[in-house]
C-alpha cells in the first residue's frame, strides 16, 4: 500500500488508541495506548516504506515511531542517523525496538556498539551493552569476556536501571553460553544480588543472573 500519508496513518493510530492500555503502558514509561498486535497488522498492510517511516519518526509520537521501526528498511539508515534516533528514543519500547529490529540489521552495528558502549549517557550505554550481549551469544570471537565481567562486577550494582538491566542480561548470557566463565558469572550475580528479589510470575525465568543461568543451562542439557 503506497501513497499513504502521515496524516492518514496518524488518524488510524488515533482510532486504535485504548485509554486503559495507555494507562498500563505508562507505568513502564511507554506513552501510547495502541495494541501491538494491531500495530503490527497496520505495518503488515503498509509493507516497507522507508520515506514514510522517516516521516512517522519525525512526529515524535511513540505509536508512530514504533510503526516506523516496523516499516523501515534497516540497512537504509546512515550511522549518524541511527545514533541520533537512539538519542531521540524517549521511551523504553521505542529504544528496544530500534536496537533489536533496526540497529542489529544495520551494516553500522559494530561501530555503533563500540561508540554507545562507552557513552556517558546510561540509556545510550545500555544499547551498547544490548548489542554486546548479542555478540556474546552469536559472535563472541574478539570480545574480551573477562573484561566484560570485570566491568559488570565493578559497575552493575550502582548502575541506573536501564543500564543495570542491560549489564545483567550480558552477565547471564556469558554464563549461559560460555561454560569456562559460568562459575565466575554466577559468583558475580550472587555477590551483587541485582534483581534477586524481582517479582517473577510462575513459569517465567527470574532475571536474577544465577537463577537465569541455571535455568537456561538446565534446558540446554535436557535437549542434548
Amino acid at each position: 500500500m503506497t501513497g499513504t500519508t502521515v496524516e492518514q496513518v496518524m488518524a488510524e493510530l488515533a482510532a486504535l488508541e485504548d485509554p486503559r492500555m495507555r494507562e498500563v503502558n505508562e507505568r513502564h514509561g511507554d506513552d501510547h495506548g495502541v495494541n501491538l498486535t494491531k500495530l503490527r497488522a497496520v505495518a503488515k498492510r503498509l509493507k516497507t516504506q522507508q520515506d514514510l517511516a522517516r516521516e512517522l519518526w519525525k512526529t515524535e509520537d511513540t505509536a508512530a515511531r514504533l510503526l516506523a521501526l516496523l516499516i523501515c528498511r534497516p540497512k537504509a539508515f546512515e550511522r549518524d542517523e541511527l545514533d541520533t534516533m537512539l538519542r531521540e528514543a524517549r521511551t523504553p519500547k521505542v529504544h528496544d525496538w530500534l536496537v533489536n529490529y533496526v540497529v542489529k540489521k544495520s551494516p553500522h552495528v559494530e561501530e555503533l556498539r563500540l561508540a554507545w558502549f562507552a557513552d556517558p549517557d546510561p540509556v545510550v550505554a545500555s544499547a551498547g551493552w544490548a548489542l554486546t550481549t548479542e555478540r556474546v551469544a552469536k559472535k563472541p570471537a574478539g570480545l574480551d569476556l573477562p573484561g566484560l565481567l570485570d566491568a559488570i562486577e565493578a559497575e552493575m550494582k550502582d548502575a541506573p536501571e536501564r543500564l543495570q538491566w542491560a549489564m545483567n542480561h550480558c552477565l547471564a548470557q556469558i554464563g549461559i553460553e560460555h561454560p569456562e566463565y559460568r562459575a565466575r558469572a554466577i559468583d558475580i550475580g550472587e555477590r551483587l544480588e541485582v534483581l534477586k528479589d524481582y517479582p517473577t510470575p510462575p513459569n517465567c525465568t527470574s532475571p536474577f543472573a544465577p537463577a537465569w543461568i541455571g535455568e537456561m543451562v538446565r534446558r540446554q542439557q535436557e535437549k542434548q
